[in-house]
């Protein structure tokens, strides 16, 4: 075999092995995928409060000092630098213990875990009600985050405003999946009771948005796995076109090299 061969031969397989393959690029991979359907969810669901949730909550009167006991004090602190040095008022928030349970001024500790705001509401109102008439309970919960990763535009983890966010929203957030996203193998990872839950979402079927678990809850996970395309290209530097135009020089070379010999 001539020496041009040899070369070219040795620049083909330089090539074909900086390609990538799925087990090395794609997350998550020993993990059962399976389509879940979760009871308590469907698409008219309203989130339930977790531990590590931070939540604000406002009791308000038409009389604010008859409901001043049961608001958490505001916080004023100095920030350097501003042009009048006015302090800056911050409101303090409840964080849920791993049990769920948050210490509330005068009713002392109180389970939120497993709640909704609506039945949260109901329940302050019932406890604050023993103590004050005519009242408004606001809760807001202000830490509602999913994460969105693999083959989007914008893979990150977001804060959502308000407390009901779907799939195709947070893709939304997150740019939409590129051109390389795998559109039939999209999953969520979501944590319900202490226990991590899968799902499958396949965005070629309009049936997507019956899916149970279509509008997400905080702490949701969505992955988009990477296509064939991608994996192929996922070792590729700015060296591999150079080396495709000297593996195609050389193979020239060596069909004349042949031809002549």
């Amino acid at each position: 075999m001539s020496n041009t061969l040899k070369l070219f031969l040795l620049f083909s397989f330089v090539i074909l092995s900086s390609c990538g393959t799925r087990k090395e690029l794609v997350y998550f991979q020993d993990e059962p995928i399976t389509d879940v359907s979760l009871s308590e969810l469907d698409n008219n669901f309203q989130i339930r409060y977790k531990p590590n949730d931070i939540l604000t909550i406002d009791v308000s009167a038409e009389i604010p000092e008859s409901v001043a006991a049961f608001n958490l004090p505001a916080v004023a602190y100095n920030t350097s630098g501003g042009a009048a040095n006015q302090p800056t008022v911050l409101r303090q928030t409840y964080l849920l213990d791993p049990e769920g349970n948050i210490e509330f001024p005068v009713l002392g500790t109180i389970k939120m875990g497993g709640l909704t705001r609506v039945e949260a509401t109901a329940m302050l109102k019932e406890k604050i009600g023993e103590y004050v008439k005519e009242f408004i309970v606001n809760i807001r919960l202000i830490n509602f985050t999913v994460t969105v990763l693999g083959e989007v535009n914008r893979p990150g983890a977001y804060t959502v405003e308000g407390e009901r966010i779907s799939l195709t929203q947070a893709l939304g957030l997150a740019g939409d999946l590129t051109i390389y996203g795998k559109r039939d193998n999209v999953f969520l990872i979501r944590e319900v009771d202490g226990k991590k839950k899968y799902a499958k979402y396949d965005l070629t079927s309009i049936n997507v948005v019956n899916s149970p678990v279509y509008y997400l809850t905080q702490n949701d996970v969505i992955y988009v796995e990477p296509n064939s395309a991608r994996i192929k290209t996922s070792s590729y530097t700015p060296n591999t076109g150079v080396l495709i135009s000297a593996i195609s020089t050389l193979a020239t070379v060596a069909a004349i090299f042949i031809f002549r010999n």
